[in-house]
C-alpha cells in the first residue's frame, strides 16, 4: 500500500495553528469546529498546472471527470503526452478550445525549458508568480494556488479568490469593517501562516458552514 504524502496536515494542536488561533481568536473557534485538515501532495508541477487549467470555472466533480478523461487519452500527464495527443481526442475528453490551447502552451513552454517546474521551488513567492504568469492562460490566482497546493508555501493569501472572500465575510460579519475587506484586515494577524487560515476558510465552505447562517450564531448554539 502506498502511503499518502501531505503538503499540509494541520489540526487544532498543531503549533502553527495554535499560534494562528492566538492571534485571531474568532478564527480559532472555526478551527475547533472544523478540526483536522489534510492536503495531499501533488509531486509533479506540470500535472498540477494541467489539473488547475482543466478545472478553471468548473465544479470539482466536473473538473475531476474531465481530468480523468484527459489522463486516459494521454496515458500519463506529461508535456510530451499532451503535445502528442490528437486535438479531437482531447476536445472529446471535455476540454474547451481555449483550455486546450492553454494546456498545450504550458506543455510547449515546459518542453522549451521556459517553464522549469523543479527550479520554481527555489524561488520566492513573487518570482514564482511572475514566471508562471508569463505563460498564456496562467493568471495570478492559478499561480497562487500553485504556491499553496504544489509548493506548500505557508504564507499565501489570495485576495482574488471568491471562496476566501465569501468565507471571510461570513466569519467576520459582526466585526467593524473600517472600509476594508476581512482579508485585508486579517492579513497581518495571520502572518506567517496565511495559507493555514485560507485552508480553514475554504473548508468552512466545503463543510456547508457558510451556507448555514452566521458563524457566531452557529457556534453559540453548539453544545
Amino acid at each position: 500500500m502506498i502511503e499518502l504524502q501531505y503538503l499540509f496536515d494541520v489540526h487544532p494542536d498543531h503549533p502553527h495553528v495554535r499560534q494562528l488561533c492566538m492571534a485571531d481568536p474568532l478564527l480559532g473557534e472555526l478551527v475547533q469546529r472544523i478540526g483536522h485538515i489534510q492536503v495531499p501532495y501533488e509531486p509533479d508541477g506540470f500535472t498540477y498546472i494541467t489539473r488547475t487549467l482543466v478545472g478553471q470555472q468548473l465544479s470539482i466533480k466536473a473538473a475531476r471527470t474531465i481530468f480523468l478523461r484527459v489522463e486516459q487519452v494521454c496515458g500519463t500527464i506529461t508535456a510530451d503526452a499532451i503535445l502528442a495527443a490528437a486535438e479531437e481526442s482531447l476536445r472529446s475528453a471535455g476540454l474547451s478550445r481555449n483550455k486546450l490551447g492553454y494546456i498545450r502552451n504550458a506543455a510547449e513552454q515546459t518542453k522549451l525549458g521556459a517553464l522549469h517546474f523543479p527550479s520554481l521551488a527555489d524561488l520566492d513567492d513573487d518570482e514564482v508568480v511572475r514566471q508562471l504568469t508569463l505563460v498564456k492562460g496562467i493568471g495570478r490566482w492559478t499561480a497562487e494556488m500553485f504556491l499553496i497546493f504544489h509548493l506548500g508555501r505557508q504564507d499565501v493569501l489570495s485576495f482574488g479568490d471568491h471562496g476566501l472572500k465569501r468565507a471571510s465575510e461570513w466569519l467576520y460579519a459582526a466585526e467593524a469593517s473600517e472600509g476594508r475587506s476581512p482579508l485585508h484586515r486579517k492579513q497581518a494577524e495571520w502572518k506567517p501562516y496565511s495559507t493555514i487560515a485560507s485552508l480553514y476558510l475554504w473548508e468552512a465552505i466545503n463543510a456547508g458552514l457558510v451556507q448555514s447562517g452566521p458563524f457566531l450564531t452557529q457556534f453559540k448554539n453548539t453544545p
